[in-house]
């Protein structure tokens, strides 16, 4: 029986390799750019070790597509993955290496991993785009153009500049869909606060498919997309664990191309599609639109789930930037080979746990051993380099003999001068001792407890008020036997129900145990007139899931932990502490209340130990403002944001800003370790922290968990973290939050040391930025050696308050001053040679020099020698946060090179 022809169908036997064209006359005028791909959760329901694997079985089967199907394009990002392949399976990694030759490999994101994009400083995003992109210009010879994030749950508002200085012009991205957010668009201008754009996707529907058709990633693309521009990308391919595009999904979407069905399918790369609409000239690429804010909100909840990984990554955030900085000194002045293969050890630890699932507290439980081990491998690497720097230093500082007497070091990491209270554990002196400064003039100095709980009477501690240069170091000594006190420079007063010096009155209701007024005495305004202080400790039944996916707020009135009792724990002429103790159900919350003689912040040590199962405890810091604004801290900057009670990411800080009684004021807290946030209206508008959510592991919405299921529930236990609560006259910039939040998380450093001869003084600064609005963020060494085989120093500073300003950066530790001006929330690098006749030169997040494209200008760097100095280079910072103006330093302006 004679065969008719086959016509297509979207099913049954297809013959392969057919034509494309002629497609039907119908078919729509539009081309879907088939974006082949294959997401891999490094971590997720799953070890990263498993990750592993799958990363080497995934790109295998890639290569082998690309064999079976000449147009078959597969897409790749999170350079880890690669990076894992290559110390596996250099045959699969030389495979890989020949179709990026070929364009059909193609490497886009740029990026270490996918992290979260929130949560992290900014200066981890410099280094995700660092060590990513340097690694793919090593192994392929070309870095990244487009930027990939697509799992994450949000995306900062500074992205689009960092993006740009890391070479990447565009960003693909999935969340927030168009039901979690206020935009609707599929293609539009991202714009960061200093003006960078990146041409953004929102990948409509998902990234990942079913293994065989793909008709319904297609039409489930389509009814998402916005259509008015033709041309689209969707995304296929098998993800989450993994696998990559099928022979199914390769097979239909010829079927369906030949088809007509949706149009013109094209095997694509991101790269292509970006291309063909930027090709597309200014009349359109103005009609798009702009979003000038971040991408938000999807899984709130991840901003509080699992409080460890949080204070992990913190903590070695701040190890690995200090650890860079000190070990800079170290090969300046001493010759000492940069530690490059430590540090990038460290950071790609730090980096690996900042992945999207890791970080946001979503993944399995056993992922959070792994985790804390990595971050622990790289906060020690960080320390280990930093004692030796300091040691380094410290041996060549002149400390004459005094036998009667104990040198103390203290060293500062921040390029500001930081005025501290200084916890210091001593022994062999049973008649205790007292802080003189290095010419013998008194500290104010006071008892303290001793860690140790020993009868030995040798043992004791004691805390002391250090005022260090602008990242240096400054000598003390220790003498033996009570201290005699300098002249306070205001009067303390403490009870179980007042904290008094001259600057603030803070009072705290017996009753609730939280403050009722907060009394800014250089206004008269008190910030905290008669709030409830019920509202302090708010405790809710949370059924929430691990995300919290579909939650706008936690703002939820709760229940009251009850008051146990205050107690006055320690007084003196340096700083007083009050203790509150409260309890709900199994859990126990202390908090600290430590107020310095001549400061106008109180701070809060809390200590929360948590015993309850699928619910939350939020802080509240109620107000009497009217007419509030909340300002929060996001990576490299700040962003105003509505006062709705929305659960909202930030970094360290948060602020509420209004009035009292038609006088301008507000109120600033700082934390540690937390970064889930909102700002809610009322009769008392107020600032909470998300302090702990204990949902079930892992759990996904909609899935309900059985009464009689056995879980485990996140956070069960104790944790510590800080606060502090700055009263300000209306203007939070006064208050520097930013500054103030770094030296909460990173403190001075004190180190008992000996007596010998040094060429050092007694004190001496390395690096400062002058405390202003330009606030420096990184000091290293080079990525690049220098010609000798040295590195060159590399500074990095932003502008932290939004407005334009101009900077100066001295650089006593290379005899150079840099000045600079800033635009409002722009990021600058510089590349300080060692050699004193090499010119400074500007360069990118990569530590590329800016090529003169209109991303960077360098016209306006000015630089001048300036010998080594001793002491601070600019005034410190009192425990006010209140900074005076700098001194003007006389320079001679050069020409830039």
């Amino acid at each position: 029986m004679t065969s008719a022809p086959m016509a297509n169908a979207p099913s049954g036997p297809q013959p392969r390799d057919l034509p494309a064209a002629p497609r039907p006359a119908a078919t729509p005028d539009r081309t879907l750019h088939m974006i082949g791909n294959a997401h891999l959760d490094l971590v997720w329901l799953w070890p990263w070790q498993e990750a592993y694997q799958e990363a080497r079985a995934t790109f295998w089967s890639a290569i082998h597509r690309m064999e079976e199907y000449p147009d078959f394009v597969f897409t790749c990002d999170q350079m880890i993955l690669l990076s894992w392949v290559e110390e596996t399976d250099p045959e699969l990694f030389e495979q890989i290496r020949r179709r990026v030759e070929e364009g059909r490999w193609v490497n886009a994101g740029g990026w270490w991993v996918e992290p979260d994009n929130n949560m992290p400083m900014g200066e981890s995003f410099a280094r995700q785009g660092l060590y990513g992109q340097r690694y793919l210009q090593s192994r392929f010879g070309r870095m990244a153009t487009v930027g990939m994030n697509v799992d994450p749950f949000g995306h900062n508002a500074m992205l689009p500049q960092i993006l740009r200085q890391q070479g990447m012009d565009s960003y693909m991205f999935l969340r927030p869909g168009p039901t979690e957010s206020d935009f609707g668009d599929t293609l539009f201008w991202w714009q960061a606060p200093d003006g960078s754009r990146v041409l953004a996707y929102r990948i409509p529907f998902e990234y990942c498919s079913p293994p065989g058709d793909v008709v319904g990633q297609t039409d489930k693309s389509l009814a998402q997309l916005d259509r008015s521009h033709g041309e689209a990308m969707v995304f296929y391919g098998v993800g989450n664990h993994g696998g990559g595009p099928t022979k199914a999904n390769i097979e239909s979407i010829h079927r369906y191309d030949r088809m007509g069905s949706f149009g013109r399918m094209k095997m694509s790369s991101p790269r292509e599609y970006f291309d063909e609409m930027l090709g597309r000239g200014p009349r359109f690429l103005d009609g798009l639109n702009v979003r000038a804010d971040d991408l938000q909100h999807h899984a709130p909840g991840c901003y509080s789930a699992h409080s460890g990984i949080k204070a992990w990554q913190r903590r070695a955030q701040f190890a690995v930037l200090n650890a860079e900085r000190w070990a800079a000194v170290s090969t300046v002045r001493e010759g000492i080979e940069y530690p490059r293969d430590d540090l990038e050890r460290a950071w790609k630890q730090v980096l690996l746990n900042q992945f999207h699932d890791t970080m946001p507290g979503s993944a399995i439980e056993p992922s959070y051993d792994d985790a804390r081990d990595q971050l622990g491998e790289a906060t020690a690497i960080a320390k280990r380099i930093i004692a030796r720097a300091h040691n380094l230093i410290a041996k060549r500082i002149d400390i004459p003999m005094d036998v009667a007497t104990q040198p103390v070091i203290v060293f500062n990491p921040h390029p500001w001068p930081v005025t501290a209270d200084v916890d210091l554990q001593y022994g062999a002196q049973p008649a205790g001792v007292h802080m003189v400064d290095a010419d013998g003039a008194p500290v104010v100095t006071q008892r303290s407890q001793s860690t140790a709980t020993t009868d030995d009477r040798n043992r004791g501690a004691i805390v002391f008020r250090a005022e260090v240069p602008a990242f240096g170091y400054r000598l003390y000594r220790l003498r033996p036997g009570a201290p005699e006190q300098p002249p306070a420079s205001g009067a303390l007063t403490v009870t179980d129900s007042l904290l008094e010096n001259e600057h603030v009155r803070i009072e705290i209701d017996p009753v609730t145990g939280w403050i009722s007024s907060f009394v800014n005495k250089a206004t008269g305004v008190d910030v905290m007139a008669g709030v409830d202080g019920a509202q302090h400790t708010q405790v809710c039944d949370d059924p929430t899931d691990t995300w919290g996916h579909r939650v706008i707020s936690y703002a939820w009135p709760g229940a009251t932990m009850e008051l146990k009792r205050i107690v006055v724990r320690e007084t003196g002429p340096l700083r007083s502490r009050v203790r509150v103790e409260r309890e709900w159900g199994r859990s126990t919350l202390t908090e600290e209340f430590v107020l310095s003689h001549d400061s106008g912040v109180l701070r809060v040590n809390v200590t929360l130990d948590w015993r309850e199962q699928a619910h939350l405890l939020k802080l509240r810091f109620p107000t009497s403002l009217t007419d509030p604004r909340a300002t929060y801290e996001i990576p490299y900057g700040t962003i105003e944001r509505p006062v709705d009670g929305a659960e909202e990411p930030a970094q360290s800080w948060v602020d509420v800003t209004g009035t009292v009684d038609g006088a301008p004021a507000g109120l600033t807290v700082i934390a540690t370790n937390k970064h889930g946030y909102d700002v809610s209206p009322g009769d008392e508008p107020s600032i909470g922290i998300t302090a702990v959510r204990s949902p079930v592991y892992s759990w996904h919405d909609p899935r309900l968990l059985d009464p009689e299921g056995f879980y485990s529930f996140q956070d069960q236990g104790i944790q510590r973290f800080s606060y502090e609560l700055v009263a300000h006259d209306g203007d939070w910039r006064a208050a520097q939050p930013a500054r103030r939040a770094a030296v909460l998380g990173a403190p001075v450093r004190a180190q008992l040391e000996s007596f010998h001869d040094g060429e050092l003084p007694a004190q001496l600064s390395f690096a400062a930025d002058g405390g202003g609005q330009v606030m420096v963020t990184a000091i290293k060494g080079s990525e690049d050696p220098a010609a000798d085989g040295s590195a060159d120093l590399i500074v990095r500073a932003v502008e932290t308050t939004g407005a334009a300003a101009s900077a100066r950066i001295e650089l006593p530790l290379v005899g150079r001053t840099l000045e600079a001006d800033f635009g409002p929330s722009q990021i600058r690098t510089f590349r300080v040679p060692v050699d004193p006749d090499a010119p400074v030169v500007e360069v990118d997040l990569l530590e590329f020099p800016l090529g003169g494209d209109g991303d960077g200008d360098v016209s306006d760097v000015r630089t001048a020698g300036v010998p080594a100095a001793e002491g601070a280079s600019a005034p410190a910072i009192p425990a006010d946060g209140v900074e005076p103006e700098p001194p003007v330093v006389p320079s001679t302006d050069l020409d830039a090179e």
